[in-house]
Formats: structure tokens, sequence, C-alpha cells
């Protein structure tokens, strides 16, 4: 049965990690304690709703996280840490902490452990997520308990609502450069010293010439879009942002 824990102590546990060719432990009370974190809990790395759209919207959405008092963020997932390292470099999850309940001891103690084993996973967490303050749970948004994997009140903007419903969250900026462009690296330097978060793509290794020029009929860099309109080049990203 899954169990709304809200006004709870969260589990005491201690995780087994992997720093570099080290294994260190880290403790619930290192991660909660005198802090405001948000944690999201799913079924597994590399499965595809958590990487194409649960992990990268609460990375995404970082920033305005810290704005409105979040001290760090943690993706939680009844996977080793060699599994959640891996899929921390495979993913957009800078601004993430991974954490591996590989024993499943975590899960358990929240009541979140379910069987999976129809899909030959074994023992998983249910997908959901909750604003923990000094050890406290001060709130849960638990996917409904139907067959499959829903995915409808566990993402970041739910979350982000539930701690500030007037927050101005950001827009994607999508920016493209080539190596050794200076006008590239002028626009880049601008956009950080906004302190606007950006993806950026570059040609060669990212995507083609023959796609820029589709996308925005151009054939110079850089190139910036925001939230699938054209801004332009980088007298347009100078003067915009």
């Amino acid at each position: 049965m899954l169990e709304n824990r809200e006004g709870q102590t969260i589990p005491s546990v201690s995780f087994p990690v992997r720093v570099g060719n080290e294994w260190q432990t880290v403790t619930t009370e290192q991660l909660f304690k005198g802090k405001t974190v948000v944690v999201f809990s799913l079924p597994g790395a590399f499965t595809p709703t958590c990487s194409s759209t649960h992990l990268p919207r609460y990375n995404e959405l970082a920033g305005a996280f810290k704005a409105n008092g979040v001290d760090d963020i943690i993706c939680l997932s009844v996977n080793d840490t060699f599994v959640m390292n891996a899929w921390a470099q495979d993913q957009e999850a800078d601004n993430i902490t991974l954490l591996p309940d590989g024993n499943g001891e975590f899960t358990a103690g929240m009541s979140m452990l379910v069987d999976k084993a129809d899909l030959g996973f074994g023992k998983r967490s249910w997908r959901y997520s909750m604003l923990v303050k000094d050890g406290i749970i001060d709130k849960m948004f638990i996917e409904p308990d139907v067959p499959g994997d829903p995915f409808e009140v566990s993402d970041a903007d739910t979350m982000l609502d539930y701690i500030n419903p007037e927050c101005q969250k950001p827009q994607p900026v999508s920016l493209f450069t080539k190596p050794g462009c200076s006008y590239c690296e002028k626009a880049k330097a601008h956009l950080v010293s906004k302190g606007i978060q950006f993806e950026e793509i570059v040609l060669g290794r990212d995507a083609s010439l023959t796609s820029l020029k589709a996308i925005s009929g151009k054939e110079t860099v850089p190139q910036a879009f925001i939230a699938g309109k054209y801004i332009g080049d980088s007298e347009a990203i100078l003067s915009h942002f």
C-alpha cells in the first residue's frame, strides 16, 4: 500500500556510493539536516520517461528551485551506484544529486517499494516526489496506484508550483555555435552574465550546417532560439537578452 508520509521524518539510511575509484558512504543526515530538499524517485535509470522527461525537467528548473529556497534536488532510484553514475553522465543532470538506493532500504522505509517482476526489474520504487525540510516531509506527490507507470503529479512543474505558484519559470533557450567562433564565445558569455541557462548545439558535433539552414534559414553562427521562436544572430542575442 502506497503511503503518504507528510509530517513524518524520512528514513535513516546510509547509501554506499562510488566517487571516482573510491567507495564512500552518504547518510540521510548529511543530505537533509538543516536543508530544504526536493526528492523525486523513479522506477529506474535509463528508462524512457525517467530519461526523456522526469530528470531533465528537474535539472532545467534547478535554478528556479534554488531561487525559491531549495538547497538541493535529489533523484533517487533502486539502482546501484555504477548505474546511477553512468546515467548522470548520459543525462542532463549537472544540477541534480543522483542517489542510488541499491538495497531499496530508503524506498522500503518510505513504503514506496513495489514489485516490478513482470518487467524483469524486481523490487523498484514507485514514482513520487516530495519536499523535505530539515528531515521532515512537508509535501508528497504520489503517482496514482494504477497499472503501468503513471507520470502525472511527481513532475518538476507540479512541485515548483506548490513551492511558489507565482514563480516565473525560465524559457528554453538553444544556441547554435561552432568551434573557434569568436562571435559565439561573445554570445555565450553574454547569456552567462545574464544568468540565462541555454543548450549549446555545436555544428559538426550535435548538428550539421544543413540542420541550421533548415531550422533558421541561416548559414552563420551563432543563432539563438527561445521557446520555439527564432531570435537571431549575435547582435540580436545581445539586444534581446
